[in-house]
């Protein structure tokens, strides 16, 4: 019920005009008293309410909230059939849909949310996820190949994502293996690929992501490492809807180009904006460090590491990739 009351709340204060109490009181149906308390704690979802005395409540900053009809007239025609949930508040959009599987879902169908509570990345990271700040994306896809089919998503996804970011706000990102996207020099974004099925068998894929758009600064200080927004580059208001939309377009096509060809014709693609090629960098295997150059990736979506003069392809896994300074 608590979190029902701060999503009407946020919603009713997205605009950027002031709000009173009395008003916010009277749509809720709770008093002034109660719609204080819930204020309060809405500076826990990354978001700052100013009060003003006789005038009531109002953002730091208005928030151009998601919205499905115009998620969808940014949506290509072959895509138009796409099925899009919008959400508020939600745990995870990634957990959203792996709940729904197999029933409640239709290939490529997607879930986008301005919050969530327990947003995850890669290696059960956390994934800071500040209110209407960022786009928290998930799409679904049914894999009749089976699991073998998902080698190299995290790769088709990553273009995906460098595909609607030059299309919507003409930057050119860089690729790091095997699932995060830089932008001069810092994590802009991140991929996360989870999958339910058996190993020989057609399964179940769900792939999200999570983009930094507009980060708040009270936010940032939660962050290990460092990050960058699309708003810091692109110098202007980003339209979310435009790019949620547009990521569902490029996400289709590089997945039917995946389902035609596997890698094969996206290697050259991923090697123009891969962040460590033919750099120095150091792989780390739980408590084992590896030294090598980056190579690049195989069809299959390894990592070709050069060590002593010998390239090995490293595939994914618990396992991460630094650069060497």
């Amino acid at each position: 019920m608590a979190s029902l009351i701060k999503e009407q709340i946020l919603v009713a204060l997205a605009a950027g005009r002031f709000v009173s109490g009395q008003a916010l009181g009277d749509m809720l149906g709770i008093s002034r008293a109660a719609v204080s308390k819930h204020i309060s704690g809405l500076s826990d979802l990354g978001v700052d309410v100013f009060r003003v005395s006789g005038k009531g409540y109002r953002l730091a900053q208005p928030i151009e909230l998601l919205d499905k009809s115009t998620i969808l007239t940014n949506v290509a025609k072959p895509f138009l059939g796409t099925k899009v949930d919008v959400n508020v508040m939600i745990d995870s959009t990634n957990s959203y849909l792996m709940r729904r599987i197999p029933n409640q879902l239709t290939r490529g169908q997607v879930c986008v949310a301005e919050y969530q509570s327990a947003g995850r990345g890669r290696r059960g990271r956390e994934w800071v996820s500040p209110f209407g700040s960022h786009v928290y994306m998930s799409m679904y896809w049914y894999l009749e190949q089976g699991m073998s089919a998902a080698m190299g998503l995290s790769m088709v996804a990553a273009l995906a994502v460098s595909d609607a970011l030059k299309n919507t706000c003409n930057l050119d990102v860089a690729l790091k293996w095997p699932n995060d996207v830089y932008l001069d020099g810092a994590k802009l974004a991140g991929i996360l690929i989870e999958l339910e099925g058996q190993a020989m068998e057609p399964c179940h894929c769900v792939i999200g992501l999570g983009i930094n758009v507009n980060m708040p600064s009270k936010v940032s200080e939660k962050i290990d490492q460092k990050w960058t927004d699309l708003q810091t580059h692109y110098g202007r208001p980003v339209d979310r809807n435009h790019l949620v939309g547009e990521l569902i377009n490029c996400l289709r096509q590089r997945i039917s180009q995946h389902e035609r060809s596997g890698l094969t014709e996206m290697v050259d693609d991923w090697k123009a904006r891969d962040h460590f090629v033919n750099k120095p960098v150091k792989l780390i295997t739980g408590a084992k460090e590896t030294y090598g150059i980056c190579r690049g990736i195989n069809n299959q979506g390894a990592l070709l590491l050069e060590v002593d003069g010998k390239i090995q392809p490293i595939f994914g896994g618990e396992v991460s990739l630094r650069g060497i300074t």
